[in-house]
């Protein structure tokens, strides 16, 4: 048996041993009572969670593939995408895939997503959709999305807002209805602290009745379809992981337990204390003043072999990543999110201080 690591990853993430354990219960059938009582509980608790009356979806998939029908249910013919980070980037390149008019906001990797730049090109033409993600873990930046929502509703009001919060909801603030948000998905295996397999999503009346108009939305993602199999029957209109939304149920009683406002509180604790040291032994990657709650990007200023740290750390039971892309070896990655702790942070911390001691780095 290998030694367990501690996983401070962009994702998945450390998993509670009470959580990994509600998969283990005894199956029931995906059309059964019990089902429809499973997901109509989880589906009220998601829609707590943010007091929102949007809809609430789980979909067993990665976010990659809610975040596709995203704009395969809600963009029309033209979507504009501000691109600061790798994930960014992908929407691009999904958008293109899917036949639609792309309009790619290029910002310099690090850089936050101005509203102004937003504002300035939905002025020059118009766009369906504007797609934005909210925290690029590529490069541990926040974007600020209330400031772009707001910037969006006064240029555009009839232009929906979709967003990428897949490394954000539940460790960086969102709110819905007051920012005017459209769409929302999230991974589960991030500040959910699940495993790997089930993405969350919220989406606005508007949003729903605009996707009526749009042709080609596809089978599997196709969000009136997942809404009509729950008005009618409490279900999915394909098999779930259920086993998952075992866990993803009781994770969600813990986390409403906590409280969201504690959960964020504790991000920012986790936060602070790996980005204190990081200015102390090196540097933030990301601008200042936009650096993510959940993950820290820093930069390698030390020029020390990002590999040889990372395994140095993992024989010493902590797992961190390396740089993201054309960012690999100039920056190292470190995730604080879902239910690890402030004294977690500590621990790893502490031996990243004695591998770069005992290496000369």
């Amino acid at each position: 048996m290998n030694r367990r690591v501690k996983l401070f990853l962009p994702g998945p993430t450390e998993v509670l041993d009470e959580v990994l354990e509600k998969q283990a219960l005894p199956l029931i059938g995906h059309r059964s009572s019990e089902f429809s009582s499973l997901y109509e509980g989880i589906v009220g608790k998601l829609k707590m969670l943010f007091g929102t009356d949007y809809h609430a979806f789980v979909f067993t998939s990665s976010a990659t593939g809610v975040l596709e029908g995203f704009i395969r249910n809600f963009v029309k013919r033209r979507v504009l995408i501000p691109v600061n980070g790798s994930f960014s980037k992908r929407w691009v390149e999904a958008a293109e895939l899917n036949g639609k008019e792309v309009k790619a906001l290029e910002i310099e990797w690090g850089r936050a997503i101005r509203p102004e730049m937003v504002a300035q090109e939905l002025r020059s033409s118009h766009y369906d959709a504007v797609m934005v993600v909210h925290n690029e873990s590529s490069t541990g930046l926040t974007n600020p999305l209330k400031e772009i929502a707001e910037a969006v509703r006064e240029v555009s009001p009839d232009t929906l807002i979709l967003v990428d919060a897949v490394s954000g909801m539940l460790g960086v603030p969102l709110e819905l209805e007051a920012w005017g948000i459209d769409a929302v998905a999230a991974s589960v295996q991030k500040a959910f602290a699940l495993p790997p397999g089930l993405t969350v999503a919220y989406v606005s009346d508007r949003a729903m009745e605009f996707s009526k108009g749009v042709e080609n939305r596809g089978m599997y993602f196709n969000f009136e379809k997942m809404l009509d199999y729950y008005n009618r029957k409490r279900q999915t209109p394909f098999t779930p992981n259920i086993s998952l939304m075992f866990a993803l149920d009781h994770q969600l009683n813990r986390i409403l337990e906590e409280g969201l406002e504690n959960r964020y509180r504790r991000h920012r604790e986790m936060a602070s204390l790996v980005q204190t040291w990081a200015l102390e032994r090196f540097d933030m990657f990301p601008e200042e003043g936009y650096w993510s709650p959940t993950i820290s990007c820093i930069s390698n200023t030390r020029g020390l072999p990002v590999g040889e740290f990372i395994q140095a750390l993992k024989e010493r039971g902590y797992a961190i990543v390396n740089g993201y892309g054309p960012l690999r070896g100039k920056t190292f990655r470190v995730g604080h999110m879902g239910d690890l702790t402030p004294d977690d942070v500590k621990g790893l911390i502490d031996a990243m201080d004695e591998v770069i001691k005992e290496r000369g780095w």
